[in-house]
């Protein structure tokens, strides 16, 4: 027989330790307050150990509290995670895609065609965000999402590396007919300067570069996302800090231009995430093997023009 704490009693604990708060914890549980320290002190008995500090303000976890909590926490996760899967059973052709808007917008979408015309019986469905995902809370099968270095496979979840970041200003064509011109990078300082807020230190990192590190990249028009910032600098608001990644098509095409010349790669780069612990699925290996495809022609596209 298996000798396990009452269930009731872990979830309180869990709860109480996830929320630091016994009352938070009997909201989420939609019991009294009275009723989850009950439980809790009924665990301790069980466990001859002490899980808490009851404080004036408050609780906190002891040593030992905090070590059973993850274990709990794992257990109920990975309990969750099963059940879930259970009820929804998921369309095996059903893939789950969770990433930042601009990557959505300006790269991914813009290529989805490809996919669709090779693999039409797969569902792709795309949700954006800039958080991580949590592969056990999350009905996601895939992310992507950037890091400032490869993060390294853990025991639940694996990276595949897709592209790294240049950095390069980017604006409108009908810019560069204003005054002041835009041809040196010192030019810029009687420019307005674009930029997302996620990405606070991109402007800064090309000044920088430029040896122009006295201009203040930060004190222009910013933006919830660098979708956002990419439209403004379309339509003449100002000169955009851009990835190339996400603007080669609008400079092929003459909608954006660049003014200046150096492109300034930085130590972060784009990753592919999916769960490692559970068998992959057969749509997860489709989009795995054509995305990779695709940012490799993008990457060989561009060491091609840097060559040339």
């Amino acid at each position: 027989m298996r000798r396990l704490p009452p269930l009731n009693a872990l979830r309180a604990f869990e709860a109480s330790a996830r929320n630091t708060s016994f009352t938070r914890a009997a909201q989420e549980l939609c019991v009294t307050q009275g009723a989850v320290s009950r439980h809790v002190g009924a665990l301790e008995d069980w466990l001859k150990i002490k899980l808490f500090e009851r404080g004036r303000y408050g609780i906190e976890l002891t040593v030992q509290g905090s070590v059973y909590f993850r274990t709990i926490k794992n257990a109920l996760d990975q309990i969750e995670y099963g059940s879930q899967q259970l009820r929804q059973r998921p369309d095996e052709n059903r893939l789950r895609i969770k990433l930042p808007p601009t990557f959505a917008i300006r790269w991914l979408v813009p290529r989805l065609a490809r996919f669709h015309a090779l693999h039409p019986g797969i569902d792709v469905q795309i949700t954006t965000s800039h958080q991580r995902a949590d592969f056990d809370r999350e009905d996601v099968d895939v992310s992507i999402h950037s890091e400032a270095h490869h993060p390294g496979d853990s025991a639940g979840t694996r990276y595949l590396y897709l592209f790294g970041e240049t950095l390069l200003p980017v604006c409108a064509p009908g810019l560069l007919g204003r005054e002041p011109a835009l041809s040196e990078p010192g030019d810029l300082a009687g420019h307005v300067l674009l930029c997302s807020m996620n990405r606070p230190m991109d402007w800064p990192t090309w000044l920088e570069a430029a040896d122009v590190g006295h201009i203040d990249g930060n004190s222009g028009l910013k933006f919830e996302n660098a979708a956002l910032a990419y439209q403004a600098a379309t339509d003449q608001l100002g000169v955009m800090v851009a990835q190339l990644a996400f603007v080669n098509d609008d400079l092929a095409s003459g909608r954006l231009v660049a003014p200046f010349g150096l492109r300034v790669a930085t130590p972060g780069a784009y990753y592919l995430a999916y769960r490692a612990d559970v068998p992959k699925p057969a749509r997860i290996q489709t989009f795995e093997d054509w995305i990779l495809a695709e940012a490799d022609a993008m990457s060989r596209q561009f060491a091609d023009e840097k060559g040339g």
